[in-house]
């Protein structure tokens, strides 16, 4: 009978995983050890694939980062400024409806930024460039209230910790708001 080699392990691999374990277990799941066990693998493919575990932590936050202005550039195709603020708190207060994992990763994220400075600049960069987004749009449509995104931003990140309980919502929650917040100029 022959040996079955398993497939190699790829750097997607191992930051798929990690960002599972944050979800599931938190930070101290983020280690080369923890993580091979988790995966039924060696450290030495860990180690493959990253200098060190600071150098992980950060690969794990810039795809993060990398995904939340993916997101948020997705999210800014509309047509019109008005729609485009609308679809950009939407997509930021409704991310658990269209990408759960996501939404997962992103309380788990902002959990680890609590404890961890490289978390918390890596959220506190993300958390600027959607509140330089949302001031633009409003803006665009007349309000240039800097506070006015604080609280389209406050709003829609409190709406992600609503999750899967009223995650079909959320959508349209925000959506009100923003209708609000444009009634307003």
């Amino acid at each position: 009978m022959p040996l079955l080699r398993r497939p190699r392990l790829t750097r997607t691999d191992w930051l798929i995983a990690g960002l599972e374990a944050l979800c599931e277990i938190g930070p101290g799941a983020l280690g080369a050890e923890p993580l091979a066990r988790r995966i039924g693998t060696t450290k030495g493919s860990f180690y493959w694939h990253f200098n060190d575990v600071p150098a992980y932590h950060q690969a794990i936050l810039d795809l993060w980062a990398a995904e939340a202005e993916a997101t948020l550039t997705t999210a800014s195709e509309a047509a019109t400024d008005t729609s485009r603020l609308r679809d950009t708190a939407q997509t930021i207060a409704a991310s658990a409806q269209n990408d759960a994992a996501a939404m997962r990763a992103e309380s788990a994220i902002r959990a680890w930024a609590q404890d961890d400075p490289a978390a918390a600049a890596a959220v506190q960069a993300v958390d600027e460039r959607r509140l330089q987004r949302l001031h633009a749009l409003l803006s665009a449509c007349g309000i240039g209230n800097i506070e006015m995104a604080r609280i389209l931003y406050a709003a829609a990140i409190g709406m992600q910790a609503l999750r899967d309980r009223d995650a079909d919502r959320n959508a349209a929650a925000i959506g009100s708001l923003v209708d609000l917040v444009l009634a307003l100029r």
